[in-house]
């Protein structure tokens, strides 16, 4: 299923997506998290109450993000795909060196934004950057969680961008949390896609296009750290819940390595993609 989050008459609701039409399910889930946390029983009971929902266009809703404010910050993998660990000592002039474990940073939940939100720039910042990723929603808790087990602990897929204001992410002892979490500039969505609809997470293309000229292309299967493998990882020492959101790192194609380096700027408009699980497109406007 695709579970979304929408507005409507002011208020925050919960749906289906069925065909070109949102079946609202507000009254079996009243928000995203509440859904999440009941797990399949949940999920059941918005299959059983389908028919007889109340249903809109999907064109005519303004979707929010999935989870419009975490409750958590958003956990975060850097450095997990290799050509991007190669474009980024070749823009600094360094020797190339994989990390031995997956390098984890977090994103304020005020950062998160809607699929088609507008990002609004900061003066803070001249370098504001994109990262195209797939992230997953826990839907069971767990602490020292296996490699062997650690897939089903996963709800579902979505679709995220891990906007960077590079001069500040760097200036600050390489301490990534400021300069990735400036207000409202990093979409989620448009939706969630259960994981009983993707076969194998470590086999979807992962794009970014900005102005309609693609920036990244790559596949999850080029991960240094599989999704597998960085649950297990981050579990020895933290218990994931339910509606935690890992995202789990970037391709190579950001900006700040590209000869010259790119940034985006008023007027940009960026698309981020996830084969299989749904594109988010948003427009840059001025500080």
């Amino acid at each position: 299923m695709r579970l979304v989050t929408f507005s409507h008459e002011n208020q925050q609701r919960v749906g289906v997506v069925v065909e070109d039409h949102v079946a609202d399910v507000t009254h079996v889930a009243p928000t995203m998290l509440a859904l999440v946390e009941g797990g399949e029983a949940a999920l059941e009971s918005v299959r059983r109450n389908l028919e007889h929902a109340t249903t809109y266009p999907l064109h005519g809703l303004t979707l929010l993000a999935p989870f419009p404010k975490p409750t958590k910050n958003v956990f975060c993998l850097g450095l997990n795909y290799k050509a991007h660990v190669a474009e980024g000592a070749a823009a600094r002039g360094q020797e190339v060196v994989l990390p031995e474990y997956p390098v984890w940073f977090t994103k304020a939940p005020t950062s998160v934004c809607g699929p088609y939100d507008d990002i609004k720039l900061d003066n803070v910042s001249t370098e504001n950057d994109w990262e195209a990723e797939l992230a997953v929603v826990i839907g069971k808790a767990g602490r020292n969680i296996s490699r062997e087990h650690a897939l089903e602990h996963i709800h579902s897929y979505t679709v995220f961008n891990d906007f960077s204001l590079r001069d500040v992410q760097y200036r600050h002892g390489r301490q990534f949390f400021k300069g990735k979490s400036l207000d409202k500039a990093s979409p989620m969505g448009p939706w969630l896609v259960t994981a009983d609809e993707i076969a194998d997470p470590q086999q979807l293309r992962v794009m970014c296009r900005v102005n309609g000229v693609t920036k990244q292309d790559s596949v999850t299967s080029f991960m240094i750290f599989d999704i597998a493998t960085c649950i297990a990882d981050i579990t020895d020492t933290i218990t994931l819940e339910p509606g935690d959101i890992i995202s789990t790192g970037t391709p190579d194609g950001v900006g700040f390595a590209r000869k010259p380096p790119e940034f985006l700027k008023n007027g940009d408009v960026m698309e981020t993609e996830v084969e299989k699980v749904g594109l988010l497109r948003n427009r840059v406007v001025g500080a």
